[in-house]
């Protein structure tokens, strides 16, 4: 029997061919009439909200309330300045359509009105200390490949006056609803699609690897990883709607599997390179990943020797002696980011976005206080995260 663990994902998952033509009936079933529709600028002009607002008057329900100033990163203040306005237009609902930055700000958003809390979100930051607290219908229309964040239990949101993400973690923050549809990602630029990605693929890796994994998170974390090696190059070569829909869902997958098992080191540094450096959290995911390995791999051998499988495929995985499949697992993540590099030209270097070595003790100072650095199978202090930021200059 394996060891005690808790599993939850009460997200319903509209996926497919015009998933997006039932979002009426959704919102119906939730008892929202008038929702308040939170985007980014990026997304807005795309014409990715186009769609949305059509299904939406078509089915008589209002499509006025909008914001879609949401920053790069989520921010408290900004959500203190939604939840006002949610208030005040008399909505009754949240539809976010975004990338992980909009959907985070959204679950702060509804988590500060469902608590009575709307000044003061920084007073429910932490780990499962949250109440449930009143029902705010909430749906999530993910317009990249990578958080996941449509069905987490988790949110980062940025305090720019500190400069910290800071993680919530509670079953209040899961949406009730996630559409998964290729029109969402249709427009994204390769390079972003691989950033993302990449971001999937950690949430992956770190999930199957860290001390909470468990059999279930193990199962959505593996097919994850299948569905993004063998997508991935089709989407940034030649993409086709059936590789993009793959590619898509695997982001959800993998974000049902980091959030029962959650991530560790590479989210934990990133995080604060994000809030340090503002380096993207997907390219960092990606230029960290093979160096916190490298850390991890006395304590996670049998498990990166396991995911070899699911990267390289059958051939490779049998053909490799069992001592060798952990280092080879990691060769083989170098091998597939250079590729990536090549037809994109995603960062591999922490110096492509000015990261220098005077900031990087500011850096290991706050990765070391993120909460995602305490599930991480290896231990690690100050200097072994100085080294590996180093490493990745």
């Amino acid at each position: 029997m394996e060891k005690y663990f808790e599993f939850i994902n009460s997200v319903k998952i509209c996926a497919g061919e015009n998933a997006l033509e039932n979002i009426p009936y959704e919102l119906n079933f939730l008892g929202c009439h008038t929702p308040l529709i939170l985007s980014d600028a990026g997304v807005s002009k795309a014409g990715i909200l186009d769609n949305l607002i059509k299904i939406l008057d078509s089915a008589g329900i209002p499509s006025d309330k909008t914001f879609t100033q949401i920053p790069a990163d989520s921010d408290i203040s900004v959500i203190s300045e939604i939840a006002s306005m949610y208030v005040s237009a008399g909505c009754d609902g949240i539809i976010a359509c975004g990338g992980g930055s909009v959907i985070d700000t959204a679950k702060g958003v509804r988590l500060v009105l469902s608590q009575n809390n709307v000044d003061d979100i920084l007073s429910l930051s932490g780990n499962e200390t949250i109440k449930k607290g009143k029902h705010i219908p909430f749906i999530v229309l993910p317009t990249t490949c990578g958080t996941g964040s449509e069905c987490t239990s988790v949110a980062v949101i940025k305090n720019h006056k500190t400069g910290v993400k800071m993680e919530f973690i509670s079953s209040e923050l899961l949406p009730d609803t996630a559409f998964i549809d290729v029109r969402l990602t249709a427009t994204l630029p390769p390079r972003l699609v691989a950033s993302s990605a990449m971001d999937a693929l950690c949430h992956c890796i770190e999930a199957y690897s860290g001390i909470q994994k468990n059999y279930i998170s193990d199962s959505f974390a593996t097919t994850a990883i299948r569905l993004i090696v063998t997508n991935l190059p089709i989407v940034l070569t030649k993409p086709t709607d059936k590789a993009r829909a793959d590619l898509a869902l695997a982001s959800t997958l993998a974000g049902i599997a980091f959030s029962n098992s959650m991530v560790g080191i590479v989210h934990a540094i990133g995080h604060a390179c994000g809030g340090e450096a503002s380096v993207p959290h997907g390219n960092a995911m990606a230029i960290l990943l093979p160096e916190c390995m490298k850390y991890n791999l006395p304590d996670c051998k049998t498990e990166y020797g396991e995911l070899l499988l699911y990267l390289a495929g059958p051939e490779v995985y049998a053909d490799t002696p069992e001592e060798q499949r952990a280092e080879a697992t990691i060769q083989w993540l170098e091998n597939f980011e250079k590729t990536l590099n090549k037809i994109c030209g995603i960062p591999l270097k922490l110096s492509d976005y000015g990261v220098t070595k005077d900031i990087i003790p500011n850096i290991a100072k706050k990765a070391i206080n993120d909460g995602a650095i305490i599930v991480n199978k290896r231990n690690a202090g100050i200097p072994e995260i100085t080294e590996i930021l180093n490493k990745c200059l």
